[in-house]
């Protein structure tokens, strides 16, 4: 049976949500990664507000080619120690996560038996020496030869856990409909590389990274028409994810995995439409920082984000008339002027487009969250970089 400490009887109550039994938990959860790259002022930002949280991930863990684990925190370090120490005190539960971005890597590893059995041992063994509440398996860019050998992963990690946590981190579905909008979609659109009746079945809670969504939704983007599309998170895709995950993964375990930060792209506007080229992410100060400079004021957007757009060479040049370098304050008379500019000439015009999360788009999520009756959210990442009235909205 799966427990987690004493809480306190005001503020939780007793719910079925283990895959395997009850166990104590709060009505509404929020948990947040902390990135091994930012640890110092990931701890620094969280430690005052360890109390808003139900729990927190250490983004420390990564595999070698071998299977084994390494440790870029490292977790020996004085803040991750202090973190894990007041967690505790706190009954905040404490789960690093395990991260992989090697597709061809985690099938080597999960495909072979032997291979399969000693990275379980071996993350069970790293939870249990450590005293931590659970793991978090973050195993992307899986392919769908690897889903049955992933689930039955889960199925023995979990059973090596025994009364700890196993949470897990995976990518969003769009509807087929909407991803492939327009066109036929192709035959092996309907398969995955994650079994979500799996995920249900062994995951104490499935996190769906609703971010990084940019073009993947081309209904949303059909619907925005020759306007500036590209968001991080459109709260209107975000809904649509988490319907299809509600469908075979139950409600109470499903949380929303939220961005704080952003993008900026290098967008050319032609007679037809925009063309995005993906240059960087970036934390909210950085897009605040050139709006400041260039004295532009950032605008929501439909999607729900900030963002604003302007003329590079404005940032070392006195700006030029909007026509043919368009460094304006709103997003559609940039993208509209630039869309002119191409279509009067037959050629193209270029700009950048900023786009980013703030704390009024981490609070639309979590009203959805409760809209639709799912456990929680998770916030990608907490690092001292992200828009710190989010932790007004995380009360």
């Amino acid at each position: 049976m799966k427990r987690f400490g004493i809480f306190l009887v005001a503020a939780l109550f007793l719910v079925p949500l283990s895959a395997n039994a009850a166990v104590m938990s709060k009505p509404f959860e929020v948990a947040g990664w902390l990135p091994y790259w930012r640890g110092a002022t990931s701890t620094v930002d969280v430690l005052p507000h360890l109390s808003q949280l139900t729990e927190v991930n250490p983004f420390v863990y990564t595999l070698k080619n071998d299977g084994t684990i390494v440790d870029n925190g490292p977790m020996t370090d004085p803040s991750w120690v202090l973190l894990q120490t007041m967690a505790k005190q706190q009954h905040v539960r404490f789960i690093p996560t395990i991260m992989s971005g090697n597709g061809a890597l985690l099938h080597k590893l999960l495909s072979k038996t032997s291979t399969r059995i000693a990275l379980e041992d071996r993350i069970a063994k790293l939870v249990k020496d450590n005293n931590f509440d659970g793991i978090d398996i973050d195993f992307e860019a899986k392919t769908a030869e690897t889903r049955v050998y992933f689930s039955t992963f889960l199925k023995g990690l979990y059973q090596r856990l025994g009364p700890k946590w196993l949470q897990c981190t995976v990518e969003s579905r769009t509807p087929i409909a909407d991803r492939y909008y327009g066109v036929t979609p192709p035959k092996d659109a309907g398969i995955y590389s994650n079994d979500y009746d799996a995920l249900n079945k062994y995951c104490d809670r499935v996190r769906i990274m609703a971010y990084d969504q940019q073009g993947i939704d081309q209904s949303l983007a059909h619907a925005a028409a020759n306007t500036l599309y590209a968001p991080v998170a459109d709260i209107a895709w975000v809904e649509k994810v988490m319907r299809v995950a509600m469908k075979s993964i139950a409600k109470n375990k499903l949380v929303i995995g939220i961005p704080t930060y952003g993008y900026e792209y290098d967008v050319t506007a032609y007679a037809d439409g925009y063309v995005y080229d993906l240059l960087w992410s970036f934390n909210p100060k950085y897009a605040l920082d050139i709006a400041s400079t260039l004295g532009i004021t950032p605008n929501r957007n439909r999607t729900g984000e900030m963002s604003f757009s302007y003329n590079p060479v404005s940032t070392l040049v006195t700006p030029t008339d909007a026509t043919t370098s368009p460094t304006l304050t709103n997003n559609e008379q940039v993208g509209a002027a630039a869309l002119a500019l191409a279509t009067s000439t037959n050629t193209h015009s270029t700009f950048r487009l900023v786009v980013w999360s703030d704390a009024s788009a981490v609070a639309d999520k979590v009203a959805l969250a409760k809209r639709l009756g799912l456990r929680g959210v998770a916030v990608f990442k907490f690092d001292g970089g992200e828009d710190q009235n989010i932790w007004n909205v995380l009360k």
